[in-house]
C-alpha cells in the first residue's frame, strides 16, 4: 500500500450563490438562485443550500425554480468575481501541491503524495486548506480523500456542505458496495437504465458481474465499469488539461426567424469567442455554427481553415456560409439557440507564429 497516491478533492459549496451571501449579507438565510431569467428560457446555474431545500438544483429551468419556490432570490451570475474567488483558492491549493487539475471554477483534484512523503497525513493538508479558503475567502469548501480520483471525488460529496472525508485503501471495497451503479464516474442515466435490466443496481451487482460480459454489453466502458467497480482508477492528477475548443452559445426568449438577425448575433458570438482566445493566448482552425431548430433539433456545421485563426474578421469570415448549409437541413427557419465555436486549439509558438502577433492577456482561472 505504500507506493499508493494520496488524491484530495475539493468542491466549493454551492459557489456561485455562496459569492453572492458573502458580497451581499441581506442574502444570508434566504433562497438564493443564480442564472437565467425565470419569465424566460433561463436555466438555474446553482442554488443557495436554502433553494435546494425546495428541490431546486443545477440545470433545472429558472421557471421551474420560481414555481417550486416563489419567494426564492433570482441574480444574474457575476462571471469577474466567481473568477477572482476561484484565483485566491488556487492560489491557496498551490501552497500545497503542483499537481493540481482544476474541473472548473469551483472543483479541484490535487495528488498530495509527495506533500505526504515526510509524515504529513493528506486528511492534514485537506484541513488546512479548508481553514484557510474559509479564513482567506469567506467560503466553504468540502473534501475528499482517498488513493485515487474516483474515491477522492465521491467523498468529497459524502458530508457536503462544509464537510471533510476520508476513504483509506482498506475501506474502499466496502464504502464502494452500496452505493447505486450511478454515483460512479462515466456511469450516466441511459447506462444505469441498461445495467438496471440486466439486474446491475449497486456497485456490488457490478463487481459481481464477469468482465466479459461487461465489455460484451459497453465495449471499453465495460472493462471501465468492471475496474472501478473495484475500486480501481488509474488516472493521474493532470495539471494541465488542453482545451479542445472555445464556444459561446445563446437561447432566445422568443424564436428567431430573421436570416439578418441570426447572422448579426452569430458576428457578435464570434467576437466574444476571439476576445476569450485572445485572453487564454489561444488560437485554432476550425470555426463551428450550432442551430438548434424550434423542435429542437440541433444542426452543427463547421469550416476549417489550413493556419491558425483566432481574429473576429476571419472567425465572421466563413459564418454566412455556415449558417446557409444548417438552414438548408430542411427543418423549419425557427430558431431557439445558435452558439459559435473554435476547436484544434494550439497554444505558445506554435499560435504566435501561424496566428499572427495576440494580444496575450492574463488568462482566466
Amino acid at each position: 500500500m505504500a507506493d499508493l497516491r494520496k488524491i484530495i478533492h475539493v468542491d466549493l459549496d454551492a459557489f456561485f450563490a455562496a459569492v453572492e451571501q458573502r458580497d451581499y449579507p441581506e442574502l444570508r438565510g434566504k433562497p438564493v438562485i443564480v442564472g437565467g431569467d425565470p419569465a424566460g428560457r433561463g436555466v438555474v446555474a446553482t442554488c443557495s443550500y436554502e433553494a435546494r431545500h425546495y428541490g431546486i438544483h443545477s440545470a433545472m429551468t429558472a421557471a421551474r425554480a420560481r414555481s417550486l419556490c416563489p419567494q426564492a432570490i433570482f441574480l444574474r451570475p457575476r462571471m469577474e468575481a466567481y473568477r477572482d474567488s476561484s484565483r485566491q483558492i488556487m492560489t491557496i491549493l498551490h501552497r500545497y501541491t503542483s499537481l493540481i487539475e482544476p474541473l472548473s471554477l469551483d472543483e479541484a483534484f490535487l495528488d498530495v503524495t509527495a506533500a505526504t512523503a515526510n509524515g504529513i497525513l493528506a486528511v492534514q493538508i485537506a484541513r488546512e486548506i479548508r481553514a484557510s479558503v474559509r479564513q482567506e475567502t469567506g467560503l466553504t469548501i468540502s473534501a475528499g480523500v482517498s488513493y485515487n480520483k474516483l474515491l477522492a471525488k465521491l467523498a468529497s460529496d459524502w458530508r457536503k456542505p462544509d464537510g471533510l472525508f476520508v476513504i483509506p485503501p482498506e475501506k474502499g471495497l466496502a464504502f464502494l458496495s452500496p452505493l447505486s451503479v450511478g454515483k460512479l464516474h462515466g456511469v450516466g442515466p441511459a447506462t444505469v437504465k441498461k445495467l438496471s435490466a440486466m439486474g446491475i443496481h449497486t456497485v456490488l451487482d457490478l463487481r459481481n458481474t464477469p468482465r466479459e460480459t461487461l465489455i460484451a454489453q459497453f465495449g471499453k466502458a465495460g472493462a471501465w465499469f468492471a475496474e472501478i467497480a473495484r475500486g480501481r482508477d488509474h488516472r493521474p492528477v493532470q495539471p494541465s488539461r488542453a482545451r479542445k475548443s472555445v464556444g459561446v452559445e445563446r437561447t432566445f426568449p422568443q424564436n428567431l426567424e430573421d436570416r439578418h438577425r441570426m447572422l448579426s448575433i452569430l458576428q457578435e458570438m464570434a467576437g466574444q469567442v476571439s476576445a476569450h482566445l485572445q485572453a487564454q493566448g489561444l488560437a485554432g482552425r476550425t470555426v463551428g455554427i450550432k442551430v438548434r431548430f424550434a423542435d429542437f433539433t440541433t444542426v452543427t456545421r463547421a469550416y476549417s481553415y489550413s493556419q491558425s485563426i483566432w481574429r473576429p474578421e476571419t472567425i465572421h469570415a466563413c459564418l454566412p456560409g455556415l449558417l446557409d448549409k444548417a438552414l438548408s437541413s430542411g427543418s423549419p427557419p425557427s430558431i431557439r439557440l445558435l452558439g459559435v465555436t473554435v476547436s484544434s486549439l494550439n497554444k505558445g509558438e506554435e499560435s504566435l507564429s501561424n496566428a499572427g502577433q495576440m494580444n496575450l492577456l492574463a488568462s482566466e482561472a
